[in-house]
């Protein structure tokens, strides 16, 4: 008797499939409530190629693959069903369904990929930023200390010069007074006593005096802030 190698080997491969299907697919039911496993392309490349080799010939209940309803694609029960049954009697339209699904699950975790990287260059750009802003923060109180130290020591000097000029005879401290320039003459008259200043004022050139009263007359007219920004 002949033996016909093609059902034998028929047979071969649609055991061999069964078993690797069986593993493939296996807990497949459960991802796909979701999105497509990634086994869909491998049951995509095996329905494929049975596909091809059926071509149009009629199914056990009298309708041939190309007149099956292909599921739809957002119906997850529809989509398990495909994957769960023999994917060698998926028509090409299951078949092209299932590879635009697949197709979507690499989009959707291509994505996923990226926005989890975006989300840590995110983070750590923040970091950067709180820790320099930290930094900034530090570094303007520093400012700020020797700023106020700065000034204290100023005032103090200014104080200095008040007490020793409104401690000289009038004549002495007018002759002064004749050469300092105008912003340091106005510091120091400023915070002199008027009992002290007048004395000094009228010993010293007319011209200088009334320069120095009138420049003691807008200071007086400023605010505080402006007159210690001033000094």
């Amino acid at each position: 008797m002949r033996i016909r190698f093609l059902p034998v080997m028929i047979f071969a491969a649609v055991l061999m499939l069964t078993v690797r299907v069986g593993n493939i697919w296996d807990g497949v039911d459960d991802a796909l409530n979701s999105r497509p496993s990634k086994s869909t392309n491998e049951t995509i490349s095996i329905a494929s190629a049975r596909a091809q080799d059926q071509g149009a010939q009629d199914q056990p209940d009298g309708t041939t693959a190309q007149e099956q309803v292909p599921a739809d694609e957002s119906d997850p029960e529809a989509v398990s069903r495909l994957v769960t049954n023999d994917p060698t009697l998926l028509t090409q339209a299951e078949i092209d369904l299932l590879q635009r699904l697949a197709d979507r699950r690499e989009l959707l975790e291509t994505q996923e990929k990226e926005m989890e990287m975006r989300e840590g260059l995110l983070r750590a750009a923040e970091e950067r930023i709180d820790k320099k802003i930290a930094e900034l923060k530090n570094f303007q109180g520093t400012i700020e200390k020797l700023i106020k130290t700065y000034d204290d020591q100023q005032v103090a000097k200014i104080q200095s010069l008040v007490k020793i000029y409104e401690n000289m005879k009038p004549k002495d401290a007018a002759r002064i007074f004749e050469e300092l320039d105008m912003d340091t003459l106005l510091l120091v008259t400023e915070r002199m006593k008027e009992r002290k200043l007048a004395p000094i004022m009228a010993k010293m050139n007319p011209a200088r005096a009334t320069e120095i009263t009138v420049e003691l007359s807008r200071l007086r007219n400023l605010p505080s802030d402006s007159i210690n920004a001033g000094g």
